[in-house]
């Protein structure tokens, strides 16, 4: 939390820095924290009656409500926090055009929106890992220049749009775009503290501000003031702060040492060792400073792939910082203020946490509210069945049901076949408690020290889409009517009009305009008239992955092969911003690994803990999928499914296993979702149960060496193969 705290208030004195990424679990004041902090920035004077904030020292020549006077009157607002909901329509964040006005009296009618409002102030985002990729890009375009353009049906307006962007998010609900995250001047982890001391005071605290709002606000006024103060004092010291070489020195050597991309991060580093010198009321910046910016500035712009987790390894920054030391500055620790971390650094500076290091850290390097379990719930024991390392585990036998070939009982309960990714970049941690477990080679640390998964470098999956064309949320994967894309037609708008399609409404009011009494002049339009263009562009879908862990699934090194398709598959899924679940089929039953989520690294993490063994419940599996799906269905009904069942196609467990899993298999098609399934089935000897499955299913059968390999134009894109299928299957 003094991390939080920490980088919120260098923001706040330099808005140049970028504004804040705050990754936590959930309940952890990530929001409540944020929103006070904009009672701690200076107030902001704007030219009066301005809707778009301009400076009254110097006005945007080309505000939409100026030009604006050379002197104009000014008056002062407070600072704004403005939230953006991640829901919030296009036209609400970049504002919208009055078209009736625009388009009858040929005058341009503009009301501002979110990104005016916040102009000179801070974009709260809460949950900004789950907003739409069409308001991700917004915000990268006004982020990266600092104007919001409008353009509309040959109507343009552009305005300033400076704010300091603050986001919120939970890892387990899913990742950043890169290109957002890079946006992001700072990011910090936080979690709740394991003291229960700290425990009870947030209690105590909590329901006294709950009992008595006004008289908590007022017990605490003072040290706001001085806090606010304290802000107002940095800004005013801030350009007299100096950089010299030697500090720039630093901060080249540690971010070449972390092989970030671009110049971004020197930069942004730069800046937040400014702030932090200028903080602490010191006139040059020092090595503390630099120490300080590095981790926060540093630590999400190590992420090369969906699979590393944002994290900074202190003893190799420290190693940085030591090259580059003899020539560096000197740190003065009597100076004003005292260097970050130490008591005099204020309220905000971290302090002797409850394990000993600065800010709560542990001895180990893992933040004191981090969790060891890496934010995931840990799996039951015995979750697949108390056969699960029995005589049963055994492998399936030739004709599906037994063991195929001599020892297979011998196939280990938990497969250690991790496929090998590529060197973590950042050069071992990934995340501040340590490097990936050592018996575990091939796993890569998630959060809080958690393996994961990583795919082989250079392993691309083929593309699989769902046939038809969809209504889903806006992604990059199947065919579907969405808000961005071509135009293919035009529709009487059910209520406000999105898009405007400008042939179509003219040709609506083309025959009325008799009866409107129009003679000469602009044309006569009314609301009935309005039509919004119907665009086909790319959605994002649910892709399940249905799991065979079984003992036949173990043998041969099989698993390691399935495991590296799965992942790259997930690396598709990420890129194309589909959800995942993952659901996995050993011993007595089926499991549900992992619900519907956009977090790929939280399925990698559970990929890598998947064990093997046991035998073929496959009829469980199929039916504990089609529940998903209609559990699903009902929480996001937009987006549509695509089902990939990877197995080898035997079925060992229970009465007439084979039967069972045909008639399991008829559930999953009745449900509609279309399938692929990827046949594990190897060595010289093939019995083809893989394919009777997807007959059985009506889906598409490939083998699992074509799918992680070339791209492909599409597997699940053919229903007319696949009705082909099932009809020679019931002839």
């Amino acid at each position: 939390m003094a991390d939080m705290r920490l980088a919120l208030l260098l923001n706040a004195v330099s808005p140049a820095i970028g504004g804040v990424l705050v990754r936590g679990e959930k309940g952890t004041a990530k929001s409540t924290a944020v929103r006070a902090l904009a009672a701690l920035l200076p107030p902001v004077d704007r030219v009066a009656g301005c809707r778009f904030a301009c400076d009254p020292a110097a006005p945007d020549p080309a505000c939409p409500d100026g030009p604006h006077p050379a002197a104009p009157p000014a008056e002062r607002r407070p600072a704004r926090l403005v939230e953006l909901p991640v829901g919030a329509a296009e036209d609400r964040v970049v504002g919208s055009l009055d078209l009736e006005r625009a388009l009858a009296d040929g005058v341009r009618a503009f009301e501002p929106g979110l990104l005016a409002a916040a102009h000179r102030g801070v974009l709260y985002v809460d949950e900004v890992n789950l907003l739409h990729d069409h308001l991700v890009d917004l915000l990268l375009d006004a982020a990266a220049m600092g104007r919001c353009h409008v353009e509309r049906e040959g109507v343009s307006v552009s305005h300033a749009a400076r704010f300091l962007l603050v986001g919120t998010m939970n890892p387990e609900e899913g990742e950043l775009r890169p290109q957002l995250l890079d946006r992001f001047g700072l990011t910090v982890e936080v979690g709740a503290s394991r003291d229960p001391a700290v425990r009870v005071e947030v209690v105590r605290r909590r329901l006294a501000a709950d009992a008595d709002p006004v008289g908590f606000a007022a017990r605490w006024a003072a040290a706001d003031a001085e806090i606010a103060h304290r802000v107002a004092t940095a800004r005013r010291r801030l350009d007299g702060v100096r950089l010299p070489d030697a500090a720039l020195r630093q901060i080249a050597e540690v971010c070449a040492a972390f092989d970030v991309d671009g110049m971004r991060a020197d930069i942004v580093t730069a800046r937040t060792a400014l702030a932090h010198a200028a903080w602490h009321g010191r006139d040059a910046v020092t090595v503390e400073d630099v120490r300080v910016a590095a981790r926060l500035a540093l630590p999400h712009r190590r992420r090369r792939d969906p699979f590393d987790t944002p994290g900074l390894d202190e003893k190799r920054l420290d190693e940085a910082l030591d090259r580059a030391g003899d020539d560096g500055p000197d740190d003065d620790p009597g100076g004003p203020g005292g260097s970050g971390g130490g008591p005099r650094g204020g309220p905000d500076t971290p302090g002797p946490g409850p394990h000993g290091g600065p800010g709560g850290t542990r001895d180990d390097g893992r933040s004191d509210g981090s969790r060891e379990d890496g934010g995931s719930e840990a799996r039951p024991a015995g979750a697949f069945g108390p056969d699960s390392g029995s005589a049963d585990a055994a492998g399936d036998r030739a004709d599906g049901t037994g063991p195929d070939r001599p020892g297979a009982d011998e196939v280990s309960e938990r497969s250690d076949d991790l496929v090998a990714g590529p060197r973590d970049p950042g050069g071992g941690d990934a995340g501040a408690g340590g490097g990936s477990d050592p018996a575990r080679p091939d796993g890569r640390p998630g959060a809080g020290g958690q393996p994961v998964a990583v795919p082989r470098q250079g392993l691309k999956a083929r593309l699989l889409t769902a046939p038809g064309v969809g209504d889903g949320v806006p992604g990059r994967r199947s065919r579907a009517r969405t808000g961005r894309g071509r135009t293919t037609g035009a529709r009487v708008p059910a209520g406000r009009p999105g898009a405007l399609h400008l042939p179509a409404t003219l040709r609506a009011a083309a025959p009325h305009q008799a009866a409107r009494g129009r003679t000469v002049g602009p044309l006569r339009l009314r609301p009935v008239d309005l039509r919004e263009a119907v665009r086909e562009g790319r959605e994002g879908n649910l892709v399940l992955f249905v799991v065979d862990a079984s003992g036949s699934m173990g043998a041969r090194q099989r698993m390691a092969a399935v495991k590296g398709a799965v992942l790259a598959l997930l690396t598709d899924a990420y890129q194309r911003r589909d959800k995942v679940a993952v659901v996995a089929f050993r011993g007595a039953g089926a499991q549900t690994l992992l619900p519907a989520t956009s977090s790929v690294l939280a399925a990698s993490a559970r990929l890598a803990d998947l064990p093997t063994g046991g035998r073929t419940p496959l009829a469980e599996g199929l039916l504990a999928a089609a529940e998903l799906l209609r559990v699903e269905r009902l929480r996001d009904p937009r987006r549509r499914p695509l089902v990939l069942v990877l197995t080898d196609g035997r079925a060992t467990a229970g009465d007439r296993p084979l039967d069972r899993a045909a008639r399991a298999a008829g559930v999953l098609a009745a449900t509609g979702a279309p399938c692929v399934v990827v046949d594990c089935e190897s060595g010289p000897v093939r019995l083809h149960l893989a394919r009777r499955l997807a007959t059985h299913l009506a889906a598409d059968h490939h083998p699992l060496a074509e799918i992680a390999t070339a791209p492909l134009t599409h597997l699940a894109a053919h229903p007319t193969q696949s009705r082909d299928l099932a009809l020679r299957a019931r002839a």
